[in-house]
């Protein structure tokens, strides 16, 4: 192997480091914001805000333990619980718009999963918020799994 080789392998391998850092802090700011709201500010989570956080959760462990040192077999572990958080979310933004009716809710008891506790600039909801971070969680993971199969 070159030297020039093996500079493009270390740009690669620092491109996707910094891809699944990425990753790391949305879910690491995604997981501070969720325990705020819940804790400090005294929002309950429903179902759906339940499921959610089981997804989100452990991939700030996840993807931290696959930065250091770096593995890029990560990925294996980490994009399908976001990719099955990105989908939950997206369920849980349809039915606050009211696309998808409220009979079809898993939450029967304690907070509807239908309410929006906060609605910042007219439109932003904690699913909205939930949803926008396993979506770029997603695509910076992708991206680094895109990288990988050059």
């Amino acid at each position: 192997m070159d030297c020039h080789t093996g500079l493009a392998m270390n740009e690669e391998k620092d491109t996707r480091w910094t891809l699944i850092f990425g990753a790391w802090l949305i879910a690491t700011l995604a997981t501070l914001g969720a325990l705020f709201m819940s804790e400090i500010m005294g929002f309950a989570p429903c179902v759906l805000c339940w499921w959610q956080r089981i997804f989100m959760f452990p991939l700030v462990l996840i993807l931290a333990l696959g930065l250091f040192p770096f593995d890029p077999k990560v990925l294996r572990y980490a994009l399908p619980l976001a990719a099955i958080g990105l989908l939950v979310a997206g369920f849980h933004v349809l039915l606050t718009m009211g696309i998808i009716p409220e009979a079809l809710a898993p939450c029967r008891q304690g907070i509807p999963c239908k309410t929006i506790q906060v609605e910042w600039f007219g439109f932003m909801t904690i699913p909205l918020l939930s949803f926008l971070a396993f979506l770029s969680i997603n695509g910076l993971l992708l991206a680094s799994y895109l990288r990988s199969s050059k």
